[in-house]
């Protein structure tokens, strides 16, 4: 018997394709099913076959758990302290082992047997098959659609298949068998059956990928791209980087007579592509990917990441986009927060921060208004601007004398000093359940507290639009915060 499972064994590798001792550990599991079944509980076996003489052994075994841990399964764990006891030196995560008697290979049934060891040598070909094809290298997968799995495309290349969730195809796309589809590959899942592949047509890398593949000289290093933001399906913005000046970023990309992006939105259903020249000035980069819109002026807010951007009346549908789609792409191609405002909601915006800045300074640093205004007018907007900055530049102020600048500076740092104080007594007055809240950072504490906002159920009770004030948040994050600290109404939980 032990002669002709081994003879089996050479003929199902060969006929396969599959290493012999894949074959001989498929027969194992097989054996190894058919001895747990003598037994009551989870136990766990093992059968080890000798490769030269096809004589094999079973073992019954313990994994050692950590005496804190408890047992889980005591069927098949045991105690470090008990597992010591049997052998000295044994670590948690070995195994205690104790042979038992085999089965025999007629006992466990032909069909049986040809199940585990077809499955086994079935996983094991599609394992091959997926590392060969991933060890390509490739970033996009092209095949055709096979068929649907519960609103998932299934894509077959070759003998691998790929899996387009609904979530990322273009919006009105409509796939059907037999199409020929190309996709990012995001992801492999090993844990899904048939279709371990994910991928993508919706995501950015997409469409970066596309031009990569239509662009030789973005291979050949001359030209970057350096960032993607999409609406699938509708229309995308890329940010183009030359690092050599004899190379034109957006007519290369754009190629002769178009051949090149046209290529590309042909791909992605109609997408229409601007494409934007990357600036390292962050006002620069912002005003490119606003275009087709002309910009008027622009203010930059280092501490909020955020940038004011004005237009003229003509300009603000263009700079906003149907939809605010515009302004939308702009902002995540660049990163920055884009407030799109006329030159009269400008002028209103700073006139207000003109007069908040003016009440800051006449009641912390106890000055009349003309000085307030001296200071406005000097470019400080803040405490921490008058009392920081260097000596020199103050000094500098025609209208300030040495003694008046050290007075302002004293004045500012004591009414820092004083606020700070505060507005550490107003945070120790916020609630252990708010500060424990996941999302929560100190400066968002101090800010909540300075807001009235103490506990848990005050956040909770609080509108988006009143937390967006209060914080300075996106709406997005103040709505993601609000949810967080409503959590607690839904589950009981304290």
């Amino acid at each position: 018997m032990n002669r002709e499972l081994l003879m089996l064994v050479e003929a199902i590798s060969r006929e396969k394709n599959v290493e012999r001792d894949v074959v001989l550990g498929a027969v194992e599991s097989a054996l190894a099913q058919a001895t747990k079944k003598l037994y009551q509980g989870e136990v766990d076996i093992r059968v080890s076959i000798d490769r030269d003489s096809g004589e094999y052994e079973t073992f019954r075994r313990w994994l050692v758990v950590p005496d804190d841990a408890g047992l889980q399964n005591p069927d098949a764990e045991e105690l470090l302290m008990d597992a010591r006891e049997r052998v000295a030196d044994i670590e948690v995560g070995e195994y205690i082992e104790e042979a038992v008697e085999s089965v025999p290979i007629g006992r466990i049934g032909a069909m049986a047997a040809k199940q585990v060891i077809l499955q086994k040598i079935r996983d094991v070909e599609r394992e091959m098959l997926l590392n060969d094809f991933m060890s390509r290298g490739e970033k996009i997968f092209t095949g055709t659609v096979k068929r649907m799995d519960k609103g998932d495309i299934i894509v077959e290349s070759g003998r691998v298949e790929g899996r387009l969730r609904r979530g990322e195809m273009i919006p009105k796309e409509n796939l059907r068998n037999g199409d020929r589809v190309r996709a990012l590959i995001m992801d492999v899942d090993l844990t899904l059956r048939g279709a371990p592949i994910i991928l993508s047509r919706s995501a950015p890398e997409f469409m970066i990928e596309l031009f990569r593949n239509e662009v030789p000289e973005i291979e050949q290093g001359l030209l970057e791209i350096k960032s993607c933001a999409r609406d699938p399906g509708s229309r995308a913005k890329i940010a183009v980087l030359s690092h050599d000046k004899r190379v034109d970023p957006i007519g290369t990309c754009v190629g002769v007579r178009g051949t090149r992006v046209n290529a590309v939105t042909n791909e992605l259903a109609g997408e229409r592509v601007d494409i934007v020249l990357w600036s390292d000035d962050p006002a620069q980069f912002v005003i490119g990917a606003l275009a087709p819109a002309n910009v008027t002026s622009i203010v930059v807010d280092e501490e909020k990441h955020a940038m004011d951007v004005v237009v003229d009346e003509e300009n603000l549908a263009i700079a906003i986009g149907r939809g605010g789609q515009n302004v939308r792409l702009a902002s995540d191609l660049t990163g920055w927060k884009i407030n799109i405002m006329d030159a009269a909601e400008s002028a209103q915006k700073q006139a207000n921060e003109t007069d908040a800045a003016r009440r800051l300074f006449m009641e912390k640093l106890d000055v009349d208004e003309e000085i307030a205004n001296i200071l406005i007018e000097e470019g400080f907007a803040s405490l921490e601007e008058v009392a920081y900055v260097p000596l020199q530049e103050m000094l500098e102020i025609e209208s300030f004398d040495e003694d008046t600048v050290n007075e302002l500076r004293a004045r500012a740092k004591d009414a820092l000093l004083t606020m700070e104080i505060v507005r550490e007594e107003s945070v120790e007055s916020v609630s252990q359940d708010l500060r424990d809240l996941e999302g929560l950072t100190p400066e968002l504490i101090a800010k909540l507290a300075e807001g009235g906002v103490h506990t848990r159920d005050d956040l909770a009770d609080l509108a988006i639009d009143e937390l967006t004030e209060l914080t300075g948040q996106s709406a997005e994050d103040a709505t993601a915060l609000i949810m967080k600290a409503r959590e607690h109404w839904f589950t009981g939980q304290e």
